[in-house]
C-alpha cells in the first residue's frame, strides 16, 4: 500500500479530514419522513454505528429550521455538535440567507457547482454560499456529480475533443470535465476568500473504473482533501461490491481522506449498513481499527463442519456482544485478532498469525484443538465444551494484554 497522499487538513468539529489524519467515515440520513423524531432517530442510529459526519438534505424551510434541534439532541447523546453536514442544491443559497442562525449550526456544507443555480443565478448562488461559509467558518465540500455537470463546460470540452486528430471517448471527456469543474470551483471559492483548508473536493460517478480514473487525475492536480464514493452503487451485494472495489483501490493508492458508501437501503433501519461497510473497508486495509477481528477459514470436506460452524458462530457472537464493553474497559482491544481454523492442513500455521488462534484437527478426528497465542502454542483443549474453554482463553488474553 502506498503512503497516503499529502492533502490539506480540514477541521470539522472534532474530526479532521485529510492532512494525514485517519480516514473519516460519513453517511447520509434519508430524512423527509415528516416526523422530526423519526428523522432524528435515523441520524442517531448512523452516529451510534460510527458515522463521524452525517449528511442531511437541506431542501426546504423546514429542513433547515430543525438543524439546531438536531444538534441539541446529538450533543445530549454525547456526539459532536458539528457532525451534521448540510447538503443543498439550487435552493441552498436562499435557505442560508433566510435562516442564517439555523445554517450556522451546520458543521459542514456540501454544494454541487453543477446545480447550485441555473443561468445567471449559478455564480451568484455559489458566491453567496461561499461568503456565508467564510463568515461562519464552515468548511465546504464542493461535490461535482456525473449526472449534473455544467453543460456549457462539457459542450466546450466535447467541441475541443472533436477537433483532435484522434478524439477521445465521450466518457474520457466527461471525466476531464468532472476534474476541471472541481478544481475550477475550488479556485473560485479561494478567490472569494475561502481558505484551501476549508475545502473538500469530490467527483462522483457510477462506475468503478471511472471512479478510479477521475480520482487519480484529481489527486494529481490538487492537494485538497478528497471525499470518496460512488454517486450510486445500488442495493445489497452489488452495491457493497462496487463500493469496495472502487474505494479500496483508491485508498490502497493513498488517495482519499473521507469515505461514504452510497447503498440503496430498502428500509430506514437498513441505512446503517453503509457505515458498517465503510468501517470494514478501512479495517481490512489496516487504515483504522473499530473492533477486534475474528477470522476463520471457509471450511471444506476436511473439516468436521457442524462442530467447526458452531465454534465460528460462537466466537463471533461472543466478541460482537462484548466488544462495546471491552472497548471502554480495555483500550487497544480493537487491534486484537482471533482465528478459528477447521483442520491441520493450514490451521496451525494460520492460527499463529493471530493473537489467539484455534485449530481443529479435521473430519474423523477427536474433538481436540490446538490453541496458539501470539505465534506460539499455548495449550490443547478438548471435549464437548471446546467453545466455552476458548472463550475463557479470549477473555483472559484481553485482561492480560489490554488492562
Amino acid at each position: 500500500m502506498k503512503g497516503m497522499r499529502v492533502s490539506q487538513a480540514v477541521r470539522v468539529g472534532k474530526v479532521t479530514i485529510g492532512g494525514g489524519h485517519p480516514v473519516v467515515v460519513q453517511s447520509m440520513a434519508l430524512g423527509g419522513s415528516g416526523s422530526f423524531d423519526r428523522d432524528m432517530q435515523e441520524v442517531l442510529a448512523l452516529a451510534r454505528e460510527g458515522s463521524e459526519l452525517v449528511r442531511v438534505a437541506i431542501n426546504s424551510d423546514e429542513s433547515i429550521k430543525v438543524i439546531p434541534d438536531m444538534v441539541d439532541v446529538l450533543v445530549k447523546h454525547g456526539f459532536d455538535e458539528k457532525m451534521i453536514v448540510g447538503c443543498g442544491q439550487y435552493e441552498v443559497a436562499r435557505l442560508l440567507r433566510d435562516y442564517p442562525t439555523c445554517a450556522a449550526a451546520l458543521g459542514k456544507i456540501r454544494i454541487n457547482p453543477g446545480n447550485i443555480g441555473f443561468g445567471d443565478k449559478r455564480d451568484k448562488n455559489f458566491e453567496e454560499v461561499i461568503e456565508f461559509a467564510i463568515k461562519h467558518d464552515i468548511p465546504v465540500r464542493i461535490g461535482v456529480n456525473w449526472g449534473s455537470l455544467d453543460k456549457v463546460l462539457v459542450g466546450k470540452l466535447m467541441d475541443d475533443n472533436a477537433n483532435l486528430p484522434v478524439p477521445e471517448s465521450a466518457d474520457v471527456v466527461r471525466a476531464k470535465a468532472l476534474v476541471l469543474s472541481a478544481i475550477t470551483s475550488a479556485k473560485k471559492a479561494e478567490g472569494i476568500g475561502l481558505p484551501s483548508n476549508r475545502i473538500v473536493l469530490s467527483c462522483k460517478v457510477s462506475k468503478v473504473r471511472d471512479l478510479v480514473a477521475v480520482y487519480t487525475a484529481l489527486a494529481g492536480q490538487s492537494n485538497h482533501a478528497l471525499h470518496l464514493g460512488l454517486t450510486e452503487a445500488g442495493a445489497g451485494l452489488k452495491g457493497v461490491v462496487s463500493s469496495v472495489a472502487g474505494i479500496a483501490h483508491l485508498l490502497i493508492m493513498g488517495i482519499g481522506d473521507t469515505v461514504r458508501v452510497s447503498l440503496t437501503s430498502l428500509t430506514r433501519e437498513g441505512r446503517t449498513e453503509e457505515v458498517k461497510v465503510c468501517k470494514e473497508i478501512l479495517q481490512s486495509l489496516g487504515l483504522r481499527y473499530f473492533t477486534a477481528q475474528s477470522t476463520s477459514c471457509p471450511g471444506c470436506n476436511r473439516t468436521n463442519f457442524d462442530v467447526f460452524q458452531k465454534l465460528v458462530s460462537g466466537v463471533n457472537k461472543y466478541m460482537e456482544s462484548n466488544m462495546e464493553a471491552w472497548k471502554k474497559k480495555y483500550p487497544g482491544v480493537v487491534n486484537m485478532t482471533v482465528a478459528v481454523m477447521g483442520c491441520v492442513v493450514n490451521g496451525p500455521g494460520e492460527s499463529k498469525h493471530a493473537n489467539l488462534g484455534l485449530s481443529m484437527p479435521g473430519k474423523g478426528e477427536r474433538e481436540v484443538a490446538a490453541v496458539y497465542e501470539d505465534g506460539s502454542k499455548l495449550c490443547t483443549i478438548q471435549g464437548a465444551d471446546i467453545l466455552e474453554q476458548f472463550l475463557n482463553i479470549i477473555e483472559s488474553y484481553i485482561v492480560k494484554n489490554y488492562s
